[in-house]
């Protein structure tokens, strides 16, 4: 073995006194480096076995009882995380915050399968998040997530003729030299261990569709998701009671959204800085800004009810969504007992934030034919749907406007 490192040391020195290409300078300085770690490798172990033996003889002359106390000690201390039962195992990871848990998954490849597990992200997913996002949400960030699984494929393809050139140089440089170049990693092999550790720490490419990544990118402002806000452009006197559909990026800083809303005919796409959360909500429908919303209410309406209906200036606008109550027809003294409103084809639909004698006050549509109803001068009511929910209506209660709207 001497033989063979003289041998080595030889060749090297005969390289030194030849004109080389710059690459060779780099390797020699490598070869350098290893032969070093060597011997301080050597030294070290010589250090240790020295260290163990006189350890050794401390040891023997040490009772038995002594030599079980240190071995239970030491039991003791290699007790760790992952010795614990599965479901004891489960409950800490399902107590951890999310922050927490995403540091936790670095540890190892074990705790990492355990972390990104999607049944774990979907509690903190709906705590945080539950409110303002829906399937339209899940559907854009699955769109969003192939979209940049493809770009990634795209560079790794970009990048293999480049590895490949730099191992073929290796193979050859090795093939030349009588060194065991096992020892030495190439400048791909490098990056690719210093990206198999960066994924202890980072999310990779596997877990893009999970909901850890798309918790992630909503919470870090990384993602444009849709979602609806109350009272758009900071509770405009033209928007007030009303819900229109957004795309928003949370701003982690000041805890409130960014808001671009669709262009309204030739408008340009309106932004609202600043939202916060309580002017939000989920789309309750999954219908587009400007299709009509299929209304399936309208036999069971009656008055009193609370209603959602779809409103528009013109065509070329996307629909908002609109709060009213069904109110009484004319020929109605509003008698409960002798109600018979709710048996007529025509509903009436009353905003109540709007004065007496506005035209915004009330209108009539069909109960049976019901479609897109209205005219350039008063604008175009939609789909309604009914609210059946005392939370919604209590939102709608909250926002109502301090002063009657004319």
């Amino acid at each position: 073995m001497l033989l063979y490192f003289f041998i080595t040391c030889l060749s090297l020195l005969f390289f030194k006194s030849l004109p080389l290409p710059p690459w060779a300078f780099e390797l020699r300085v490598l070869f350098s480096s290893k032969i070093k770690s060597l011997v301080s490798i050597g030294f070290l172990y010589q250090t240790q076995s020295a260290r163990s033996m006189s350890l050794s003889i401390g040891i023997g002359s040490r009772t038995t009882s002594n030599t079980k106390h240190d071995h239970e000690i030491n039991t003791k201390q290699q007790v760790c995380l992952l010795d614990l039962p599965e479901l004891a195992l489960e409950c800490i990871l399902e107590r951890l915050p999310a922050e927490s848990l995403f540091r936790i998954r670095g540890v190892c490849t074990s705790l990492r399968e355990r972390c990104v597990s999607d049944h774990l992200w979907e509690n903190h997913m709906k705590q945080k998040w539950g409110r303002v996002i829906g399937p339209a949400t899940y559907k854009e960030w699955q769109w969003h997530s192939m979209a940049n699984q493809k770009q990634s494929l795209n560079q790794n393809q970009l990048a293999k003729p480049q590895k490949a050139a730099d191992k073929g140089l290796m193979k050859i440089v090795s093939l030349s030299l009588s060194w065991p170049l096992s020892w030495i990693r190439s400048s791909s092999d490098r990056d690719e261990f210093i990206k198999s550790r960066r994924m202890t720490c980072f999310p990779s490419p596997q877990y893009e569709n999970s909901v850890m990544s798309c918790y992630l990118a909503l919470t870090t402002g990384r993602f444009w998701f849709p979602a609806q806000v109350y009272n758009r452009e900071n509770g405009h006197v033209g928007f007030v009671l009303s819900c229109y559909d957004a795309e928003l990026c949370y701003d982690p800083r000041s805890d409130t959204f960014q808001a671009r809303y669709p262009p309204h005919g030739r408008r340009a796409v309106a932004t609202e800085n600043c939202v916060p959360w309580e002017r939000l909500r989920a789309p309750p429908v999954d219908t587009l800004p400007h299709d009509l919303h299929i209304s399936d209410c309208l036999n069971d309406l009656r008055p009193g009810d609370h209603i959602e209906i779809q409103w528009r200036r013109n065509k070329e606008f996307p629909y908002g969504w609109w709060y009213g109550v069904v109110g009484h027809l004319e020929s109605c003294d509003g008698n409960e007992t002798y109600c018979l409103c709710h048996n007529s084809d025509n509903v009436v639909l009353e905003f109540n934030q709007y004065a007496r004698g506005s035209r915004w006050r009330c209108t009539t549509i069909s109960r049976k034919n019901h479609r897109e109803e209205g005219d350039e001068a008063d604008g175009f009511y939609g789909g309604i749907r009914k609210l059946q929910m005392k939370e919604e209506i209590s939102i709608w209660k909250q926002l109502w406007p301090t002063q009657v709207l004319e």
